[in-house]
């Protein structure tokens, strides 16, 4: 009837305090849609909509909201409401909620869990941060294999309720995880066949103390929406569910993302994060590319007296060595993203070197006969043509070969190094590629000129 009313028009009900039509709007509202909302709306009138909502709606609604909304949220409610909305909350975004808050407030809301919860809370938050425990909940389905279909169908209808997904049922023997089933192989089953018949003793699973990237890892390998967790003795521990990988994926293509452009990992939303936190982040990468420069200056002060004899080769530099830096751009990211994926690994170091020399190599003799024609062109056309500029457009031709090769060979394995020592290879940033091949594009661009020039320029 109402629609999906915007932030000032629900603003406009709660000061009429209308606050029945709130109420109906929000019947065919998503969570989604309701945690939206509660980001536009203001602060003052969060905790006020949010009290409208059912014990179910209010649950779902507090996952989906960002972490500033659900901080502003827990301030403002009171004591008992806070309890609720927790114990309501789903383990693993529960989870999620308490890693990002100051110990002693999250202290403070555990003690607002009942005893179960307390208690769920606590072994989630023993595991180590980054490892795939913290991302598990214990609400699953498990069945038995000498149970029949009829009675896991009616074990599922009694406790299935409290499932994170009922998408895979677990079958286990004393706590070990033996087997997984589909829900849809028993509901197309015969009532009184055994859960047994349908097992074939293959189940996927992550380790808790796994990475939470290689359960990024599992479940792009697997196309699952839940995998189970284990510990090392093959003990059924929990779920993962695809809504928490799909977080994680999303926070490392982020950060990956700021990496690669220079920029170290901001740990809020960039309009929230404070300035001076994202200059000291930005400026740590800008003062190593500022070194960087100086050892491009430092290489072109080696070539003065050339560049004082033939000013069209400095004319010509930027054009020059700019093409090493976007091909190296281009070869980092393409490696970046394949070992992100698992495309590649270290071992493929020397096949990929391989590629990137011949790939560097068709690159650099397109650009470098663009290259040269544009030198012979541009001289017919302003009338400077000399017997010598054959000569400067053969080594812009030759230049452009050796330095896109030079690019793509050190765009390619920067990554790998970086991996190869311990660090995130997106820290080999685009712009710091740049900066690399700035300096080796001067070098081998005056050397080759000093070649095939030398008697003839100067």
């Amino acid at each position: 009837m109402y629609g999906k009313l915007i932030a000032p028009e629900i603003e406009e009900l709660i000061e009429s305090r209308d606050f029945a039509t709130i109420r109906e709007v929000f019947e065919d509202w998503s969570p989604v849609d309701l945690a939206e909302l509660m980001a536009d709306l203001q602060e003052s009138s969060r905790a006020l909509v949010f009290r409208l909502l059912s014990k179910n709606a209010a649950s779902d609604t507090f996952s989906y909201c960002d972490f500033d909304t659900q901080q502003n949220l827990l301030h403002d409610m009171a004591r008992e409401e806070v309890a609720t909305l927790l114990n309501d909350m789903s383990p693993d975004d529960r989870t999620q909620l308490f890693e990002d808050l100051p110990g002693n407030v999250v202290q403070e809301l555990i003690n607002n869990l009942s005893v179960e919860e307390r208690g769920v809370a606590l072994s989630l938050l023993n595991w180590p941060v980054e490892s795939v425990g913290r991302l598990m909940t214990p609400d699953y389905v498990v069945v038995k294999r000498h149970w029949t279909i009829s009675r896991a169908l009616d074990h599922i209808r009694t406790y299935g309720k409290d499932s994170e997904t009922l998408n895979y049922l677990y079958v286990t023997e004393h706590g070990t995880l033996v087997d997984d089933i589909h829900i849809r192989e028993l509901l197309l089953s015969a009532p009184e066949s055994f859960i047994e018949s349908l097992m074939d003793f293959k189940v996927d699973a992550l380790l808790a103390t796994d990475d939470q990237e290689e359960a990024v890892q599992a479940f792009r390998r697997l196309d699952r929406f839940a995998l189970p967790v284990i510990d090392g003795d093959g003990k059924l521990l929990g779920i993962v569910t695809l809504d928490d990988v799909l977080d994680i994926a999303e926070e490392q293509a982020t950060e990956e993302m700021q990496r690669f452009g220079a920029v170290e990992v901001l740990d809020e939303p960039y309009m929230t994060a404070p300035i001076l936190e994202i200059i000291r982040k930005r400026a740590v990468w800008l003062i190593v590319l500022f070194f960087g420069g100086i050892l491009t200056a430092a290489a072109l002060t080696k070539f003065e007296n050339i560049i004082d004899r033939a000013v069209v080769l400095a004319i010509l530099l930027p054009m020059i060595i700019s093409n090493g830096g976007n091909s190296g751009s281009q070869a980092a990211t393409l490696i970046v993203r394949a070992l992100a994926l698992g495309e590649v690994t270290l071992n493929d170091w020397w096949h990929i070197v391989r590629r990137e020399i011949f790939i560097g190599a068709i690159l650099g003799i397109m650009l470098g006969v663009l290259g040269f024609v544009r030198i012979i062109v541009w001289a017919k056309v302003d009338g400077s043509y000399s017997p010598s500029t054959f000569l400067i457009g053969y080594v812009v031709f030759i230049s452009l070969v050796f330095i896109v090769i030079a690019g793509t060979v050190a765009g390619s394995m920067l990554p790998l190094v970086m991996k190869k020592l311990g660090f995130d290879p997106a820290a080999s940033s685009a712009p710091f590629v740049a900066t690399f091949s700035d300096v080796t594009g001067t070098i081998i661009y005056f050397t080759i000129a000093t070649l095939l020039l030398s008697g003839v320029i100067f």
